[in-house]
């Protein structure tokens, strides 16, 4: 990571760890007067997953997104947030037992094995319905219209569900182990099918709460027409690089920076790696990092430096 991207990503984590630990604070008006507003359990188990570190990617992106379009970053400071809630939402239920069945996320328990099975399905529930709360807030703090707040909601809904995330996150559990099944698992065209299903997953289950992120920047910095194509293409690029870059740590990563026990061929994932063998997803990977660079044509360089740097660092991290 170069200077200029570190100094970003620290300016604008430090300020969403500020402004998360904020509103996770604040005490709203309780549904019965002698109640809290939730219940310190439930509190706790957000926050614990909430600030158990990572890279901040998804707010980082709004802000710059943000940026690029001609606002500041604070314009946007909400909607990162949000995208940042509904990303740890995302990797409580992901470690479950039932999913992927994680003792250790980033390097710590994960919020099963702290807080009991039942409060992590219920921290992910929780953080995931603040998310649109915040969403909105911010919305009404930039002064968006009704049709700019509608779409702002609306693009981080497609972004989390079950045509985004969500139903990236069901095919990836229905493709486990199959790579495997048969007796000539890439004989018959399967190679081909397999790269389709692996196009899908990572589309959605990776990219689509990536390329969220930058619209939600786009509609809070009232991007053109142009300006908001170009993040959803580059949001497209970055989520496949930024995937294929994570399978090729699963395999050659160092265990202790990635925080995790596992990997993705003991729980026979199908992945690019496997697919395509080491050198082949670095190949892929550098394909879409070029295609990321030509998505952000319809803004000068300087404005759009950022992004350039940010998917420059996502292809070649080593955690």
């Amino acid at each position: 990571m170069n200077e200029k991207l570190k100094r970003f990503f620290e300016r604008n984590g430090k300020a969403v760890e500020a402004e998360l630990a904020r509103v996770l604070a604040r005490k709203g008006a309780a549904a019965i007067s002698f109640l809290a507003p939730e219940p310190a359990t439930l509190r706790k188990a957000m926050s614990y997953s909430l600030f158990a570190g990572g890279k901040r990617l998804r707010p980082v992106l709004v802000a710059a997104a943000t940026e690029a379009c001609g606002r500041p970053a604070s314009a946007s400071r909400l909607a990162g947030c949000a995208l940042e809630m509904i990303h740890t939402y995302s990797l409580i239920h992901d470690d479950l037992p039932a999913m992927d069945d994680d003792d250790l996320r980033r390097g710590k328990p994960t919020n099963h094995k702290v807080f009991g099975e039942a409060i992590a399905i219920l921290a992910g529930d929780g953080l995931l319905t603040y998310a649109f709360e915040l969403a909105a807030e911010n919305a009404a703090k930039a002064g968006l219209s009704a049709r700019e707040s509608s779409e702002l909601i609306r693009v981080i809904a497609a972004g989390a569900g079950a045509r985004g995330m969500v139903g990236g996150q069901v095919a990836d559990l229905e493709a486990e182990g199959w790579l495997t099944k048969g007796t000539a698992p890439l004989r018959d065209g399967k190679r081909e099918k397999a790269a389709k299903l692996l196009t899908y997953i990572h589309t959605h289950k990776t990219a689509a709460l990536i390329t969220a992120s930058l619209e939600a920047g786009a509609i809070i910095g009232r991007a053109t027409g142009a300006q908001r194509a170009g993040l959803r293409a580059y949001g497209l690029a970055l989520g496949l690089a930024f995937q294929i870059a994570d399978d090729v740590l699963d395999v050659v990563g160092d265990k202790k920076k990635l925080g995790k026990r596992g990997s993705d061929e003991a729980n026979a994932k199908l992945t690019y790696a496997r697919l395509y063998g080491l050198d082949g997803a670095r190949a892929q990977a550098g394909a879409w990092l070029n295609r990321a660079h030509q998505a952000l044509s319809p803004f000068p360089r300087g404005r759009a430096a950022v992004l350039h740097d940010l998917a420059e660092y996502v292809v070649a991290r080593d955690r």
